[in-house]
């Protein structure tokens, strides 16, 4: 969501990557364009402000120092600022305090609550935790029906809520059957409104008063903009809220939610949604989002990803078959599954330092989800002695397998080869050292550079 951004800023430090030294007058006039790139990704105009102010004043007075360019020594000091922007240290929930952890999800109609409930539980439920959901919207039609569908799909009990109890008296009735089934984290979906009205903080207040809350999470559609962070201030004006959730960052929003919201409100941004999956919720870690919008990358959060899905006895298990050259279309199969857990291509490739610069370059690859999708297609429409051995695919064959998975021949003739090339890169790395096994690599095979 922040590539306009990021390229706007990498312009600002390629211009300075010119000059010999910082100097008052080339400091002045990166911020001048710092700051409008800023207001263009939709940042409030007092933040951007007092973000540029903060940036020139360090810049001016720090200590060039001898090992950076002019553009690293910027680039260094706006990292250390949008860290600090975005919420300084990663701030999760208290899973360690009074039992159980009541968390209230609080926010305008449309912004994404009762999903990010859902998205929330099945979080805390893969650590080990005993949620239990709370519908407390009786007011918009199938607003209690879908939260006991998404229940339903993890595994997770939900509040039998009816529409004619009112919300408070939903939420004790809760906090009874929590304590009495021993769910130790209950997540209440209240009800929101198409703006901030007197009924609506009326009756959270209510809940907050009835019921010993541990969260209150207000949840932002991060494609309102500016919009989420007023309301954003409004809710923590009548509430006190403890985090915000920000929806749809995986959109075409210029990031400006996210860049004001923490010095607007005082509030960390605690998690974001980044798909609409039930497992696209993710920690909000502002280091890891300052690097990415500085075009760093953010390869922790690519390691957690793809530790998260690889299981290590499986991966263990391919790595012996590569070296025995035993790769299967099968396998290959297994491996597009393996990268489809992870996310989206756009959004892992988001994650991968350096690649806003390759992203510039005329013929650069875009990543295509609807490739992925027709090449899973192909294989699977293969048989299994097909899979185990793509050398007995003849062109009859190719015509049962194009028309099985509704491509054409080419299409599938593209895989195969594609499949074919990455049998033979593997065969120039197989009997080199650190090829696969992990070990440290000593000289790269020929005409391959190392980067």
């Amino acid at each position: 969501m922040f590539e306009n951004l990021t390229d706007r800023l990498e312009g600002v430090f390629k211009k300075l990557r010119g000059h010999g030294k910082l100097s008052e007058e080339n400091i002045d006039e990166a911020m001048r364009e710092v700051r409008t790139a800023l207001l263009e990704a939709d940042v409030n105009f007092k933040v951007a402000k007092d973000f540029v102010a903060t940036v020139t004043e360090k810049a001016i007075g720090r200590e060039v120092s001898k090992s950076l360019s002019p553009g690293q020594q910027i680039i260094k000091i706006v990292h250390e600022e949008l860290v600090t922007l975005l919420g300084g240290d990663t701030e999760q929930i208290d899973l360690d305090g009074r039992q159980p952890v009541v968390i209230m999800m609080a926010g305008l109609q449309g912004s994404g609550k009762t999903t990010t409930s859902g998205k929330l539980a099945k979080l805390l439920k893969d650590k080990g935790r005993k949620p239990y959901l709370v519908p407390a919207d009786i007011y918009r039609p199938a607003a209690i029906e879908q939260l006991q569908v998404l229940g339903s799909r993890l595994g997770v009990p939900v509040h039998p809520s009816t529409a004619d109890v009112q919300p408070v008296d939903i939420c004790r009735q809760a906090m009874n059957e929590a304590a009495a089934h021993n769910y130790d984290t209950v997540i209440i979906d209240t009800a929101g409104r198409l703006h901030v009205d007197e009924t609506l903080m009326g009756e959270l207040q209510q809940i907050q008063a009835a019921v010993p809350l541990s969260e209150i999470l207000f949840v932002a559609d991060s494609m309102t903009g500016q919009d989420a962070v007023t309301v954003a201030d409004k809710f923590n004006t009548d509430l006190e809220i403890t985090g915000i959730v920000l929806t749809k960052m995986e959109g075409d929003a210029r990031g400006g939610a996210a860049l004001s919201i923490k010095h607007i409100t005082g509030k960390p941004i605690k998690f974001v949604g980044v798909g609409e999956g039930l497992d696209d919720l993710e920690v909000f870690h502002p280091e890891r989002v300052a690097s990415r919008i500085l075009g760093m990358g953010d390869i922790l959060s690519l390691i957690e990803k793809a530790e998260a899905v690889v299981d290590k006895k499986e991966a263990d298990k391919l790595a012996d078959k590569l070296r025995k050259n035993q790769f299967t279309l099968e396998d290959f199969l297994d491996q597009i599954q393996q990268i489809k857990k992870m996310g989206s291509l756009e959004q892992i490739l988001d994650m991968v330092p350096g690649i806003n610069k390759l992203r510039q370059l005329k013929d650069a690859p875009k990543p295509d989800e609807k490739e992925l999708v027709k090449t899973e297609a192909i294989i699977r429409s293969m048989t299994r002695k097909e899979r185990q051995n793509h050398q007995i695919i003849n062109t009859s064959r190719r015509t049962r397998i194009a028309a099985g998975s509704g491509t054409t021949i080419g299409d599938v003739n593209r895989v195969l080869k594609s499949y074919s090339e990455m049998l033979k890169m593997m065969k120039k790395f197989r009997g080199k050292p650190g090829a696969i096994t992990g070990v440290k690599r000593r000289k790269m095979p020929k005409g391959m550079k190392r980067r």
